[in-house]
């Protein structure tokens, strides 16, 4: 009896079990429900883009925490992230509607080559946005100046479009921006002397493949440059102020341009994994210490003006005669002896 009298205790703790993991899940589904003006904002985005099959998942009837390329704060249930990218059938401008997002973080429009139209300047009022990637689409206009408004921007791309014009000197002002990818697109004119000079940290500096005209900024010299790649520009001029001993540069990529300064002398950074400056009008000696980057991977100054030994040891096996080639008067291994 008291067996049999004690035997449903088991099955009431379990059931109050149950019942209180499903309350804590109802509990921890409630903070991920959408708030009314994101769930408003993001099926306007919706409609303006033509509701194509990529947003299926967008419905009224459901949480828009849920909804594919929707990131919501796990604390607030704000939306924080938008990523839209590979659909080939959008096609539509960028909606004024995302500003609406008052919360986002985080834009991505990527692989969309039917979107057009230039960058909306209603996105100014992302105030909290920190990440802005608009890439490999059919955006074209200039890069904004508003951009300089987003205080707590630090990584842009807007690479692969059909951007043009300048860039604008504004950009320099974005007070948390650390990395900036603009590659890729139709962009002319000179480099903006401070841009990237209120980075903290390591820098991330991507121009290549546009019109770019003028000099490096000697103010460069000042920032903390990771990764820098200005190639195949019209750029011209002195670029040593990116090199120097101690600086945490690993990616340099100088080529098709020309820049006319004399490599003799110059210090590399320890770090440096990449460094490409062929094609230019780089004249003086391969400084010796080359030899001792044990991090060198990629190493090609063909097609300039240098002269002297090629020097050797250390990490200078790895590279062919295809990094000298089409130099003034390079000799010495791999390229024939020096007389």
């Amino acid at each position: 009896m008291i067996m049999g009298g004690g035997a449903p205790a088991p099955r009431v703790f379990l059931a109050a079990v149950l019942v209180l993991s499903s309350l804590a899940a109802a509990a921890a589904e409630s903070t991920l429900q959408c708030h009314d003006e994101d769930q408003a904002a993001l099926l306007a985005v919706d409609a303006a883009l033509g509701s194509p099959y990529h947003f299926a998942s967008w419905t009224p009837d459901t949480f828009c925490c849920d909804w594919y390329d929707v990131d919501c704060d796990n604390a607030t249930g704000r939306v924080v992230g938008l990523s839209v990218f590979q659909d080939g059938n959008l096609t539509a401008a960028i909606p004024d509607a995302v500003a609406n997002l008052t919360h986002l973080r985080s834009l991505t429009l990527r692989h969309l080559p039917g979107l057009t139209g230039a960058i909306p300047e209603s996105l100014a009022r992302l105030s909290d946005l920190a990440q802005l990637t608009i890439s490999h689409t059919g955006v074209s206009g200039p890069v904004p100046a508003f951009l300089a408004q987003l205080t707590a921007l630090a990584f842009l791309d807007l690479s692969f479009n059909s951007l043009a014009g300048a860039i604008p000197a504004s950009l320099a002002d974005a007070p948390s921006l650390s990395s900036i990818d603009l590659s890729r697109n139709r962009l002319a004119g000179a480099i903006p002397p401070l841009l990237l000079s209120n980075s903290t940290g390591q820098a991330y500096l991507s121009l290549s493949h546009n019109n770019l005209s003028g000099g490096i900024p000697a103010e460069f010299a000042a920032v903390s440059f990771a990764h820098v790649d200005l190639s195949r520009n019209a750029l011209t001029g002195d670029a040593s102020p990116l090199l120097g001993a101690g600086k945490p540069l690993q990616h340099l990529d100088l080529s098709r341009n020309a820049f006319r300064f004399s490599l003799t002398g110059a210090e590399l950074p320890e770090g440096l994994a990449f460094m490409d400056v062929s094609h230019n009008a780089i004249r003086g000696r391969i400084p010796a210490m080359v030899a001792n980057l044990t991090g060198l991977q990629v190493f090609n100054v063909s097609y300039n003006r240098l002269c002297g030994v090629v020097p050797a040891g250390g990490s200078m096996a790895r590279f062919d005669a295809y990094s000298y080639q089409h130099n003034k008067c390079l000799c010495g291994t791999p390229l024939p002896a020096c007389h």
